[in-house]
């Protein structure tokens, strides 16, 4: 068994012995975060091809490119400001924020010139790669904050792609006429659920809101969701909230089939049938509950601006992209495979979807969502 596996097993095994059964959203928070072990905390997670999940940004610089379309419309949407800040967070070794400033340079000088860019990242070795991947752009274009709370006011764009999926949750069970939460035991040398009381009235008055379900039926609940949007939004004096993500709105998310959640944890591009075995060297995920962001925004001074699939939110920024002339060049014609997976339903099309919420800005049409529908009847 690994070190840090052992280093995991025992610190949880121990404070298990102390508390007695820990919730399972504690439990996530430790084997992804601490420090000393977590999966990302530990800096232990591998992204693309090599490693264990493959996101957007690993089918190459197109979603970057397509993304930095539409910073760019956002920028116009604004009033094309001096200072426009384009803010990611989870940005890993810093490929998407590298591909979105070679596009704006190479195709949108003046709002290449008045962008700067901020990366919210706790980990000094992610810090590291990020500095490393985007030496070419200079010093003075970006900065590092640890956190959210720690952004000046800005004007601009809040981007993650994702990073709520990887919120810690509550996990729950419905028992006879009641909800139960979802704890973690050690018993017999292994980590096991165990049923337990829920404690949290703010998990109690969420799971009144929740559509009635069957007997059995479990699933999770992301509490993380709305004081993370609040952070953003009171450091947003005007501007965007985009978010890329696994998830659905509620009413799909805690349909009466969906009878064992979301909650999914991957190795190697394979999903481990145990989700508390091998702690802290495997990813954990939910999906995310839309519905959350849009309830929220109203009472942070956000507006919806649009929810979609990414396919149709590819779609709508490839007619920003794709000129004919371009599409049939070499280049043109490899950024159109790649454009393939990223909106083909059958791959990445449905698995994610977008959603962005505007503070202070009168025209919120914003190309990725010109093809989405109606977003408030969806959430």
């Amino acid at each position: 068994m690994p070190d840090k596996e052992n280093t995991a097993k025992n610190a949880l095994r121990a404070e298990i012995q102390q508390r007695g059964p820990i919730p399972f959203r504690d439990y996530m928070a430790r084997v992804l975060y601490d420090p000393d072990y977590g999966y990302y905390g530990a800096s232990k997670a591998q992204v693309g091809r090599a490693g264990d999940f493959f996101t957007n940004v690993s089918v190459g610089p197109l979603f970057g490119r397509l993304l930095a379309r539409q910073f760019a419309e956002m920028w116009r949407r604004l009033g094309e400001p001096a200072d426009f800040a384009i803010v990611e967070q989870g940005a890993n070794s810093g490929d998407f924020a590298g591909d979105v400033l070679s596009a704006l340079r190479e195709f949108d000088a003046a709002c290449y010139a008045a962008t700067s860019l901020w990366l919210v990242e706790p980990l000094a070795k992610l810090r590291l790669a990020q500095t490393e991947r985007l030496r070419d752009f200079g010093s003075s274009k970006i900065r590092w904050v640890d956190s959210p709370t720690a952004l000046p006011s800005f004007q601009g764009v809040h981007f993650s792609n994702e990073l709520l999926d990887a919120f810690p949750v509550h996990r729950v069970c419905r028992r006879g006429d009641r909800w139960m939460e979802r704890s973690v035991d050690f018993q017999e040398g292994r980590f096991v659920f165990v049923d337990a009381e829920i404690a949290s009235p703010e998990l109690n008055a969420h799971l009144g809101h929740l559509p009635p379900v069957p007997e059995g039926y479990e699933t999770e609940v992301n509490l993380a969701i709305a004081p993370w949007l609040a952070e953003v939004a009171s450091k947003l004096s005007a501007g965007f909230v985009l978010a890329i993500d696994y998830g659905y709105p509620r009413g799909d998310y805690y349909r009466p089939e969906r009878s064992s959640g979301t909650l999914s944890a991957y190795a190697a591009h394979r999903r481990e049938p145990d989700p508390l075995q091998r702690p802290g060297e495997i990813d954990l995920t939910a999906h995310v509950d839309f519905t959350i962001l849009a309830e929220t925004a109203p009472l942070l001074g956000l507006q919806l601006a649009g929810f979609t699939d990414q396919h149709h939110f590819m779609v709508g920024l490839s007619r920003l992209h794709f000129s004919d002339d371009y599409a049939m060049t070499t280049a043109g014609q490899q950024e159109l495979r790649a454009f393939r997976t990223l909106m083909h339903p059958t791959l990445m099309g449905q698995s994610f979807h977008a959603i962005c919420l505007a503070k202070g800005v009168t025209n919120t049409a914003l190309s990725g969502f010109q093809f989405g529908g109606n977003a408030r009847e969806k959430l």
